[in-house]
């Protein structure tokens, strides 16, 4: 599959990552979930290697190598560290934007300091009161002669306390039509960060709160159109969130998997290895048959990105497949190592915390069964990935 997809650019890229991953970011694992505090470092470390310039084009100084590559990067990473996956990926969300709605300024300004690893993007959507309902946000932003005054909170925003550049939606009229999109610096004056607040996985991930308290943002900062927030939003869950968050899932499932075959060999019970007894095999079995078709789905959503095809389903359908097969796999595994699986002296406990952490970004499995419905029903709204397949295929193009 990896050779129908991938080619040898696709595989020395993997090599390259998980090398790096193996000498420079499971070294720190453990101190990361033992202080359970954001590892800014280590993001700035990974972010030099140039690999959150990806899927931007050569002309402003990224790799131009695609989502194929993209998915590679990030699910290598995941594989060691679903904290520092998860940090890859939210800042390709944060690029997102940039590519599909940036002014020629905006990506002369940003893209190259984003490739080089001088910028980590963000992009904030959610709020408190209204979740997944972008329409109920209520976060605004009102016209004061050149600029807009921008007031609101947003929270579970990756890479919220290691984030330069903040992709920010808010309200600036009513209805659909009345989101709006700015570029926010985060020195910029009324803009602050609530306190990290760590959860069940992902230590060293940071996906917190931003603050504007009548914050000052330049008209010039703002991403396309007054009006074209829905836009920004949805696409960039759509294109890049939802593939991205397959990735985080399949280097977790991976994991798992590795981990599960290690246990399985290092037992013994009745004097044989533990993977003889007929039940453990089985479940081997199973847990490699859901990776495999996670691996396919995955990879086959993202090359039809590449290719400028309409594949918003096959994104839906990766991101549900991939993050429930990951679940599934995470518990057999823990039923297999029984009480084992529960101490810290062995990873297995991480990947099940770290994988339900990639259930609900970007549609939880409910949303992405209810879209696929709309599919097979022809009840489907369009295709983002159809709508922007230019800009989807630029950087691909010129790798």
């Amino acid at each position: 599959m990896d050779g129908y997809f991938a080619n040898a650019r696709h595989e020395r890229l993997r090599e390259e990552v998980r090398a790096f991953a193996e000498a420079e970011v499971r070294p720190r694992v453990a101190e990361m979930e033992a202080s359970r505090a954001v590892a800014h470092e280590l993001s700035r470390l990974i972010a030099r290697q140039g690999w959150i310039g990806v899927t931007i084009s050569p002309e402003y100084g990224g790799m131009g190598l695609g989502h194929l590559a993209k998915t590679i990067i990030i699910e290598e990473l995941a594989r060691v560290s679903g904290a520092m996956g998860a940090m890859v990926q939210a800042s390709q969300l944060g690029v997102a934007k940039i590519v599909h709605f940036g002014s020629d300024t905006q990506k002369k300004t940003w893209l190259p300091a984003i490739s080089n690893g001088d910028c980590l993007p963000t992009i904030a959507v959610t709020e408190p009161e209204s979740g997944g309902h972008v329409l109920g946000m209520t976060a605004s932003a009102v016209r004061d002669g050149d600029d807009y005054i921008l007031t609101g909170r947003k929270v579970f925003v990756g890479n919220s306390h290691v984030g330069d550049l903040h992709g920010v939606v808010v309200r600036t009229g009513p209805g659909s039509k009345g989101l709006s999109a700015f570029l926010v610096e985060s020195d910029r004056p009324g803009f602050s960060l609530g306190p990290h607040q760590p959860a069940m996985g992902l230590h060293g991930f940071s996906f917190g709160e931003l603050n504007f308290d009548n914050c000052r943002v330049p008209a010039a900062n703002m991403l396309g159109d007054e009006g074209d927030g829905l836009a920004v939003a949805y696409s960039s869950s759509v294109l890049y969130g939802r593939p991205n968050l397959t990735a985080v899932s399949l280097g977790i499932h991976q994991a798992v998997m590795e981990e599960t075959v290690a246990f399985a060999a290092q037992r013994h019970r009745y004097g044989k290895p533990l993977y003889e007894l007929p039940s453990i095999k089985l479940k081997v079995g199973q847990m490699q048959s859901r990776l495999m078709t996670a691996r396919l789905a995955a990879y086959h959503a993202v090359h039809l990105l590449d290719q400028g095809q309409p594949c918003d389903a096959e994104l839906m359908n990766a991101k549900l497949v991939n993050v429930e097969y990951a679940l599934d796999s995470a518990r057999n595994a823990m039923e297999m190592q029984a009480a084992s699986g529960l101490f810290t002296d062995r990873p297995l406990e991480r990947y099940v915390r770290d994988a339900y952490h990639i259930f609900a970004p970007a549609g939880t499995s409910d949303v992405q069964m209810l879209r696929l419905g709309e599919v097979a029903l022809g009840h489907s709204k369009g295709q983002w990935s159809q709508r922007l397949a230019a800009a989807v295929t630029a950087a691909a193009g010129s790798g």
